[in-house]
């Protein structure tokens, strides 16, 4: 992906058109988290494998509903009628290892009428969806991005209402830890220390360490690790070089990154991509 901040880097969004919404079961297996949007009617959802999710949920309002990751799901009763129904699937880059996927409860699901400022982009997104135009899948997907993004901001505002556990989410919602986190989104091959970081929340080193830790969940430093690897599983699917790679993340060689890529992922870099079906190409 061409930016690695928080913004840019959550997910990308593949629609699935109005029509295709008549398919009832969405199946774990096929790797894939969803968005679905429920502008008018009536909806019933059965999970088969509850986990972490309520085994049936009624809707009969309108509704939106985000598996970040995959979970088998089945409408029961899904509306067949116009753009009453539509949905994504959804990818996080490096999937569940993602920040925010790791910090997003297994299903979200809300009445539209919670979330502000919905309105326009869904009357454009449903209006690509109920015809074939040139273009319509990029716009509908931008689209869906942006409803996306909605969510996302008021997950920000209500992350004990949504059930958010520890993570990039929680870090976002204080004004101070988001500072840092979305510089180290932004340039993680910075030379980032612990009083940096600190400097960038506007805390001293005492201070923003217990608070990030506190709130996301971990250390400064295996924060930005971890970051700094995910963005090093894109480049690799890439063809980035390895010794590329090490320069732009900050690492003194290619031996001292693919140190700490193995010690992460348990694999040094070659080793991942044969493992993931990538031509190493460097």
């Amino acid at each position: 992906m061409a930016s690695t901040s928080p913004a840019s880097s959550w997910a990308r969004c593949s629609t699935i058109f109005s029509a295709l919404c008549g398919v009832s079961h969405f199946d774990a297996g096929e790797g894939h988290g969803y968005l679905h949007v429920l502008r008018r009617g009536e909806l019933e959802v059965f999970h088969p494998v509850a986990k972490g999710v309520p085994k049936t949920l009624r809707f009969d309002e309108p509704a939106l509903l985000l598996y970040p990751c995959p979970l088998t799901h089945h409408f029961r009763n899904h509306p067949v009628e116009g753009s009453d129904f539509t949905c994504a699937r959804l990818a996080f880059e490096g999937g569940r290892a993602h920040p925010l996927a790791r910090a997003l409860p297994p299903l979200i699901a809300l009445p539209l009428a919670r979330i502000q400022g919905l309105d326009a982009a869904l009357e454009l997104l449903f209006g690509e969806t109920e015809r074939v135009r040139c273009g319509q899948r990029l716009v509908a997907d931008r689209l869906f991005e942006v409803v996306l993004l909605k969510l996302l901001r008021w997950l920000l505002d209500h992350p004990t209402e949504a059930g958010v556990e520890p993570g990039l989410i929680t870090g976002l919602s204080d004004p101070r830890l988001a500072r840092a986190l979305v510089a180290i989104h932004e340039s993680p091959g910075e030379p980032w220390s612990l009083q940096s970081m600190a400097e960038r929340a506007g805390m001293s080193r005492t201070a923003f360490a217990n608070a990030f830790r506190d709130i996301v969940g971990q250390t400064p430093a295996d924060y930005l690790t971890g970051w700094r690897m995910l963005v090093a599983q894109g480049r690799l699917k890439e063809g980035q070089p390895i010794k590329t790679i090490a320069q732009e993340l900050g690492y003194a060689n290619a031996s001292a990154f693919s140190r700490t890529f193995a010690a992460r992922t348990g694999l040094p870099p070659r080793s991942w991509l044969a493992e993931a079906g990538v031509d190493d190409a460097s």
